[in-house]
């Protein structure tokens, strides 16, 4: 699972508009989401709700990649015709 955690935390620290704004984007405090997302602190972890947050504030989906393939699927993208509206961008 310390992968998975790494992951999202890459997504979160490594992004263009830089961690603060998308513990803004998530209303969620940067200290509180920055332990959320660090794979060595065991006491705090990412739960579903702000894993989508932070999809959807990141525009990043390696998280949902990753969890895709070790659970043996493949993540692709639905076309605007085929889901919900607004479904093939986040």
């Amino acid at each position: 699972m310390n992968e998975f955690y790494q992951i999202i935390q890459d997504s979160v620290s490594r992004n263009p508009i830089g961690a603060k704004a998308v513990a803004v984007k998530i209303g969620k405090p940067y200290s509180t989401m920055m332990r959320e997302v660090n794979p060595n602190d065991k006491g705090a972890k990412v739960g579903a709700d702000t894993l989508m947050d932070i999809v959807r504030a990141t525009k990043d989906i390696s998280p949902l990649a990753f969890m895709a393939k070790e659970l043996g699927y493949r993540l692709v993208p639905v076309s605007k015709d085929e889901g919900e509206e607004g479904s093939a961008t986040l």
